[in-house]
């Protein structure tokens, strides 16, 4: 009995963000740029929640958490699309995108849910100042409430990213428009949120300044 033909799929061809020879060099300076400081901001924001005594409250538990994320879902993506911008041939194998997908997944999906705990705890800080002391004084509510300005950006450009992405009408559906808002979420984001966390918010700022003194007063 004669057997059909099958094919076995063994790796996929990564379209790329750009078919223009010319444009691959530049392309890959900006992501190169953008995934470093990515890494350096989500790393920095890492050690500093650690490291300084005066952020160990919950809220930093879990922006230290985010930064992880952050970390990993960029680091899942990046490193593979800027071989990309150098390789002669644009290809995964069929295990590696799996594996990659697997983990950009595991990371976005911890992203979700370390955000609706970061509201719920600001929603507790504010509303139920009996359980944090932090909030008894008119002082500590108006913090509480100016940590919930950097945790709705954060939120808004994440959701809305995803929205445009995955709800947008097939009318109106776009492969460049993907491409665009697919490196939007699983780099800028990554870059930009501790931006928005530090920028924000005095106490980080505060620990920042710590810690530079606390250098130059090493010695050489």
């Amino acid at each position: 009995m004669n057997q059909p033909n099958q094919t076995v799929l063994t790796e996929f061809i990564l379209m790329g963000i750009t078919d223009r020879p010319e444009l691959q060099a530049a392309v890959f300076g900006l992501f190169l740029s953008i995934y470093v400081i990515s890494v350096v901001g989500n790393l920095g924001m890492i050690i500093l929640t650690k490291v300084d005594s005066r952020l160990q409250t919950p809220m930093y538990f879990f922006l230290r958490h985010l930064a992880v994320t952050d970390l990993g879902y960029s680091t899942t993506v990046g490193p593979k699309m800027l071989v990309n911008f150098i390789a002669n041939q644009n290809t995964i194998p069929y295990n590696g995108c799996a594996t990659q997908l697997a983990f950009f997944i595991l990371f976005i999906i911890s992203e979700l849910f370390i955000l609706s705990a970061m509201a719920y705890d600001r929603y507790m800080a504010i509303c139920h100042p009996l359980l944090y002391m932090v909030v008894m004084s008119q002082k500590g509510r108006h913090k509480a409430f100016s940590t919930c300005g950097s945790h709705l950006t954060v939120v808004v450009v994440l959701y809305a990213t995803l929205f445009f992405m995955y709800v947008q009408p097939k009318s109106s559906h776009s492969f460049d428009t993907d491409k665009i808002a697919s490196v939007f979420y699983t780099l800028i984001i990554p870059m930009l949120n501790p931006m928005i966390y530090s920028l924000r918010n005095k106490e980080v700022k505060g620990a920042l300044h710590r810690i530079w003194k606390n250098l130059h007063k090493l010695p050489m």
